[in-house]
Formats: structure tokens, C-alpha cells, sequence
């Protein structure tokens, strides 16, 4: 019997082939064709203005129609048959860890995989900006099978980081704001371990696009095992340190330190003004994109429904 070969080791046509079989086949039977659910805010073309109705969504309220008619109106979109999507990846020192059989740049690589052969298979084009020092790499967007193989054989072939150097994701945003021509789906893959900078960056880009954070996680990250005497060493700046984690105190202060950096950081995405997809090493991609179409679809189903403001009420009871 012929051993399975490594997935790190895999080539682009391999992993995308291996992908096509798996996740994403599961992926359609699970959305059944509605993979805009995931992929709103594709791009708009004002087509009509109407009366408001019940269930309508109040952001697309036409404020200056509705003051000069009295009546509340909204406005009617068309979506662009073609939409572009950008992946803004961070690939620096820290992505590389992994506690289990998966590292988070391989967790990245696959989510990347997926989400780009689900776009160009709707004829959709993806492009990509890569940053590890700093931004190294922007590969154009396009469309077809042999983009996302493009896509994922220069993601495989990237050397490692070489040096200690210190994540900047400020500098990826910003490049990516420059780069940017057209409104796009964007999604910032990253395990958002950085200086400080990029929630500002973040929140501008969010307001010219339509952002996804996705953020790369390990459950080393958020909780120690007890492993006895263990070397640390920061990926990024490569300093080393020996803890005894058979110390239930440090434990709990590690803990505590890290769940206090996750609220830190989910307050921050949220007043950047983006959605969150979470992606753990030790989890299953197909079960993560579905948990988080779920949130968007009962999202869009409350902002559906949101009442009128109190002086409108009246006027489209009418």
C-alpha cells in the first residue's frame, strides 16, 4: 500500500484537487448554490427606487427621496454578475506555528483554496497581496482554475522569514487600500498577532469594501496543557524562554492573559466594522464556514427587520 503523502508536502494541483473532492464538495451540498449567503456586498448597481415595505432593509433607505415625497422609500439594486475578491494574507513568522498535525499558514492555505475555487467557478475573478517582512507579492485578479493554482503554488513555494522582524498588519492594509481599484470582497487572513495600527487601516478599508477578518487560530494559544518543562520561542522575534506549565497558577495566568487578549481583539474588529470567521488548527473548515454563513444569514434577517425610525412609523403604516 502506497503511504499517503504529507498534506504539507503537496503540490498546488494535488491540494486543490484533494479540496474539490472534500471541502468543497460539501460545501455545495450544504449551500445549495447560495454561496453569496457567505459573499454579499459583490458590487451594487442602483437600478430603481420603490415604496418602502415590511422586512425591507432600512440601509437602503433613500433619506432625500423620502423627506421631499413624505413617504418612505428604498432603493432597488441589481448585482454586478461579476465580482472581484482580494486576499490580503499574512504570512509572517507566527502563522507558522501549530500544536497538532496542522499549522495555521496550512489552515490558510486551504481556506484560500476553497474560497477562490468557489468564486472563479461562478466566473468571479480572485486576486491576492502576500506579506511576510512586509509586502513581498500582489498577484492580479483574475479568473479560472489555473488562477487559484497560481495562487497556491506561490503560496507553497514562499521561502520561510528569515530574521526577527515583527508583524505589521497596518502595512499590509494599507498597501491593499493602494492596490485596490474596485469595490471588493476582501478578506484579511491573518492570525492578527501584530503591532499596534492596523484597526484604523482595518476600519477604511472597511468602508470602501466589504470585509472579512479571518482569523488563524491554535487552542495552544488560548489554553496550556500540562506538558511539564517546555522551551518557548517567539516566532517573530525568536527569543526563548523555559516554562514549567506543570503550574497550575501559570496556567491560569496564561489564561487569563490570553482571554483577555481575545476580548481585546474582538473589540477591535468590531469597531473596525467586520465580520469574524475563526479557523482553528484542530478544527474542520466545512463546519467553521457553515457556523459562520448561519451568522450571516440571521444577521441579514435582523437588519431585514429593524424598525423604521419613530417619525417614519406612521407614514409607511399608511
Amino acid at each position: 500500500m502506497t503511504p499517503a503523502v504529507p498534506r504539507s508536502t503537496e503540490g498546488a494541483e494535488q491540494l486543490l484537487r484533494r479540496l474539490e473532492w472534500t471541502v468543497l464538495k460539501r460545501l455545495d451540498g450544504l449551500l445549495q448554490g447560495d454561496y453569496r449567503t457567505l459573499l454579499r456586498g459583490t458590487g451594487m448597481d442602483l437600478a430603481d427606487l420603490r415604496e418602502y415595505q415590511l422586512h425591507d432593509d432600512v440601509r437602503h433607505m433613500d433619506w432625500n427621496v423620502t423627506a421631499r415625497l413624505q413617504q418612505p422609500h428604498v432603493r432597488v439594486f441589481t448585482e454586478d454578475r461579476e465580482m472581484s475578491a482580494w486576499f490580503l494574507l499574512d504570512l509572517s513568522p507566527s502563522v507558522d506555528f501549530g500544536s497538532g498535525e496542522q499549522r495555521k499558514r496550512h489552515v490558510s492555505a486551504q481556506f484560500v483554496a476553497v474560497l477562490a475555487r468557489m468564486l472563479t467557478r461562478h466566473g468571479n475573478r480572485v486576486g491576492a497581496v502576500l506579506y511576510g517582512a512586509g509586502v513581498d507579492t500582489v498577484l492580479p485578479a483574475r479568473g479560472g482554475r489555473s488562477q487559484v493554482l497560481q495562487l497556491l503554488h506561490a503560496l507553497q513555494t514562499r521561502p520561510p522569514t528569515n530574521g526577527a522582524v515583527s508583524t505589521r498588519l497596518d502595512e499590509l492594509l494599507n498597501s491593499a487600500a493602494h492596490t485596490l481599484k474596485r469595490r471588493s470582497t476582501v478578506f484579511v487572513v491573518s492570525d492578527f498577532i501584530s503591532e499596534p495600527g492596523w484597526e484604523k487601516p482595518l476600519g477604511q478599508l472597511a468602508r470602501r469594501h466589504e470585509v472579512l477578518a479571518v482569523r488563524l487560530v491554535d487552542p495552544m494559544e488560548l489554553a496550556l496543557p500540562d506538558l511539564g518543562l517546555i522551551t518557548f520561542r517567539d516566532a517573530e522575534t525568536g527569543e526563548q524562554v523555559l516554562v514549567d506549565t506543570h503550574d497550575k497558577g501559570f496556567r491560569k495566568r496564561f489564561a487569563r492573559i490570553a482571554a483577555e487578549r481575545e476580548a481585546a481583539l474582538g473589540q477591535a474588529l468590531v469597531r473596525a466594522g467586520v465580520d469574524t470567521l475563526e479557523l482553528s488548527t484542530d478544527g474542520d473548515l466545512v463546519d467553521d464556514v457553515m457556523r459562520f454563513t448561519d451568522l450571516r444569514k440571521r444577521r441579514s434577517r435582523s437588519q431585514s427587520g429593524g424598525a423604521l425610525p419613530a417619525h417614519l412609523k406612521s407614514s409607511a403604516a399608511a
